[in-house]
């Protein structure tokens, strides 16, 4: 008998290998699928307990998905959906009433927040957002029953803004900045309105980071309209904290998207340094004379020092000192100057002798 080609083992073997290659790709694609899906669901998320609640209530906000030990903010602003986020910005929210909370190691919190009334009618959110650090923000859906509802202003075409000059910080330090104050410039930029409709009062973000730490942003309303096709020169104060020196970094951001980055070099306040070292100096100098006119006082003298001290220290008396040679009774006067020549006594002269006769 013989054997055609392909009819031995490796032909019996071969349909087996590919149904143990169809399993294992099976197996691989039900594992990879879940990883995908809850790659797809990663990604900060807030909770209410209540989707509805009036002023003076009170509601839990819990949360996932965060950055370990981020500092966040809660605040219920008006004026907003999840779609367009808050329209005007923190202007919109109650900002009196907000609440902080820092995540833990995973990410997560829980936080009561206490229901006020924002500046601005609903659609209302529960808006979380980072302080610090890497950005990120969540709006969940709120009513804030008996508050007056409005429709939102049709979206303009906010994101055609583009710098169209170079940026520049504008202002010079003063004498307090040199003692510590804090820095402050002005960021100069020029900005045009590539779309379609104007831009009213648009609300840019300031960022300021130090060598590799992330920028802190803070929110400047610049008042006023940018026409379609037009431009405007825009001036917005940016200030650092007191004592700030170093290489920083300013950044202008605008809704998502950075616009300008303009690097801001701040001189040591020497003026404090220069008050460290007084300070080191005075004291001790003070305190040293201090100690030494303490010990002055309390240290033992000896007797002879004590009278000297006592003599030095006793007023001069204003008695005349009377001599012991010399009486008032026996001070010369006119009188006795006068009295006739017989009454005194006879001169005498070494070697010669007077005699009555004159001889």
């Amino acid at each position: 008998m013989t054997q055609h080609p392909g009819s031995g083992v490796g032909s019996r073997v071969s349909p087996t290998l590919l149904l143990l290659l169809s399993v294992l790709l099976l197996l691989a694609a039900s594992t990879t699928a879940p990883t995908a899906r809850a790659a797809e669901s990663d990604g900060p998320s807030v909770t209410l307990s209540k989707k509805e609640a009036g002023k003076g209530g009170e509601i839990t906000v819990k949360g996932g998905g965060w950055r370990s030990e981020a500092l966040l903010m809660l605040l219920i602003c008006g004026k907003s959906t999840p779609e367009r986020g808050v329209v005007g910005g923190t202007n919109s929210c109650a900002n009196a009433d907000g609440r902080a909370v820092t995540t833990d190691k995973k990410g997560a919190f829980s936080k009561k927040l206490p229901v006020a009334e924002p500046p601005e009618p609903c659609p209302c959110v529960v808006h979380v957002a980072t302080v610090t650090g890497e950005q990120g923000l969540v709006d969940a859906v709120f009513t804030v029953a008996g508050h007056p509802t409005a429709p939102l202003p049709p979206p303009a075409d906010e994101g055609r803004l583009a710098v169209l000059a170079t940026t520049r910080l504008e202002g010079e330090s003063s004498l307090l900045t040199w003692f510590g104050a804090p820095p402050a410039r002005q960021l100069v930029f020029t900005v045009g309105n590539l779309g379609s409709a104007p831009v009213e009062d648009p609300v840019f973000e300031i960022g300021t980071a130090h060598g590799v730490f992330a920028p802190q942003w803070e929110e400047r309303q610049w008042r006023g309209t940018v026409a379609p096709g037009g431009k405007a020169q825009i001036k917005l104060p940016v200030e650092l904290s007191a004592g700030a020196h170093g290489d920083y970094q300013v950044s202008l951001r605008y809704g998502t998207k950075v616009l300008a980055e303009q690097p801001w070099g701040v001189g040591r306040p020497w003026g404090v340094t220069l008050f460290w070292v007084l300070l080191c100096l005075v004291v001790p100098a003070a305190v040293f004379r201090i100690g030494m006119a303490v010990v002055d006082k309390v240290r033992p003298r000896p007797a002879g020092m004590v009278a000297r001290h006592a003599r030095r220290t006793r007023p001069a008396s204003t008695d005349t000192a009377v001599l012991p040679w010399f009486t008032q009774d026996s001070a010369p006067s006119e009188n006795r100057r006068s009295a006739p020549p017989e009454n005194r006594p006879p001169p005498t002269t070494k070697g010669h002798v007077w005699t009555r006769n004159g001889g």
